[in-house]
């Protein structure tokens, strides 16, 4: 009967083995399992610190706006506003300068942008879909569009796209000038 006894208490003293396979390759692998009390001893197990983590990461989310840039060669006008396109906050170059002719410099348009990037991190927004719009039947945006989408990288926002929504006349009323065009 004794020796019965000491064979239970040795093999309750013994690690237990785990034999896990890969999936990829066929091979066996022993682990032993690591007793409950250095688990304690440590404070916390290892694995659960990964967890914390890897869940504080997903708690942080990109909040995205719409940034919707208006280009002409006399002024630049960014309005901000969230996914559903309620406005945020809006800003012009007038607000930046009081001389007319800076109005569409690509300076103020830096002073614009970041304004809006002020306003932006005030209401957690991390990224932006930009949109550009030039005068109606121009080719080009104004100088400020350039300038103004370089700061907001600088300043750290997320570019996700950037779209031209200029209008494209079709047709439509005659435009002024009379027959033989505008004369200088």
């Amino acid at each position: 009967m004794p020796k019965k006894e000491t064979k239970e208490k040795i093999e309750k003293e013994k690690p237990k083995v785990e034999v896990k396979k890969n999936k990829s390759t066929n091979i066996s692998q022993k682990s032993e399992e690591k007793p409950i009390e250095d688990k304690k001893l440590m404070g916390k197990d290892p694995e659960e610190k990964k967890e914390t983590k890897i869940e504080k990461r997903k708690e942080k989310k990109d909040r995205i706006g719409i940034l919707n840039i208006y280009t002409t060669f006399n002024n630049t006008i960014m309005n901000l506003t969230d996914l559903s396109g309620k406005s945020i906050a809006k800003f012009g170059g007038g607000q930046s300068t009081k001389q007319d002719r800076l109005k569409a410099n690509p300076t103020i348009a830096m002073f614009v942008s970041q304004r809006i990037a002020e306003e932006a991190r005030d209401n957690g927004i991390t990224g932006f879909y930009v949109k550009v719009r030039a005068k109606t039947g121009q080719n080009n945006p104004g100088p400020g569009a350039h300038a103004a989408i370089k700061s907001l990288t600088r300043a750290g926002f997320r570019i996700l796209s950037i779209m031209d929504t200029t209008k494209i006349p079709r047709g439509g009323p005659k435009k002024k000038g009379g027959r033989r065009g505008r004369r200088p």
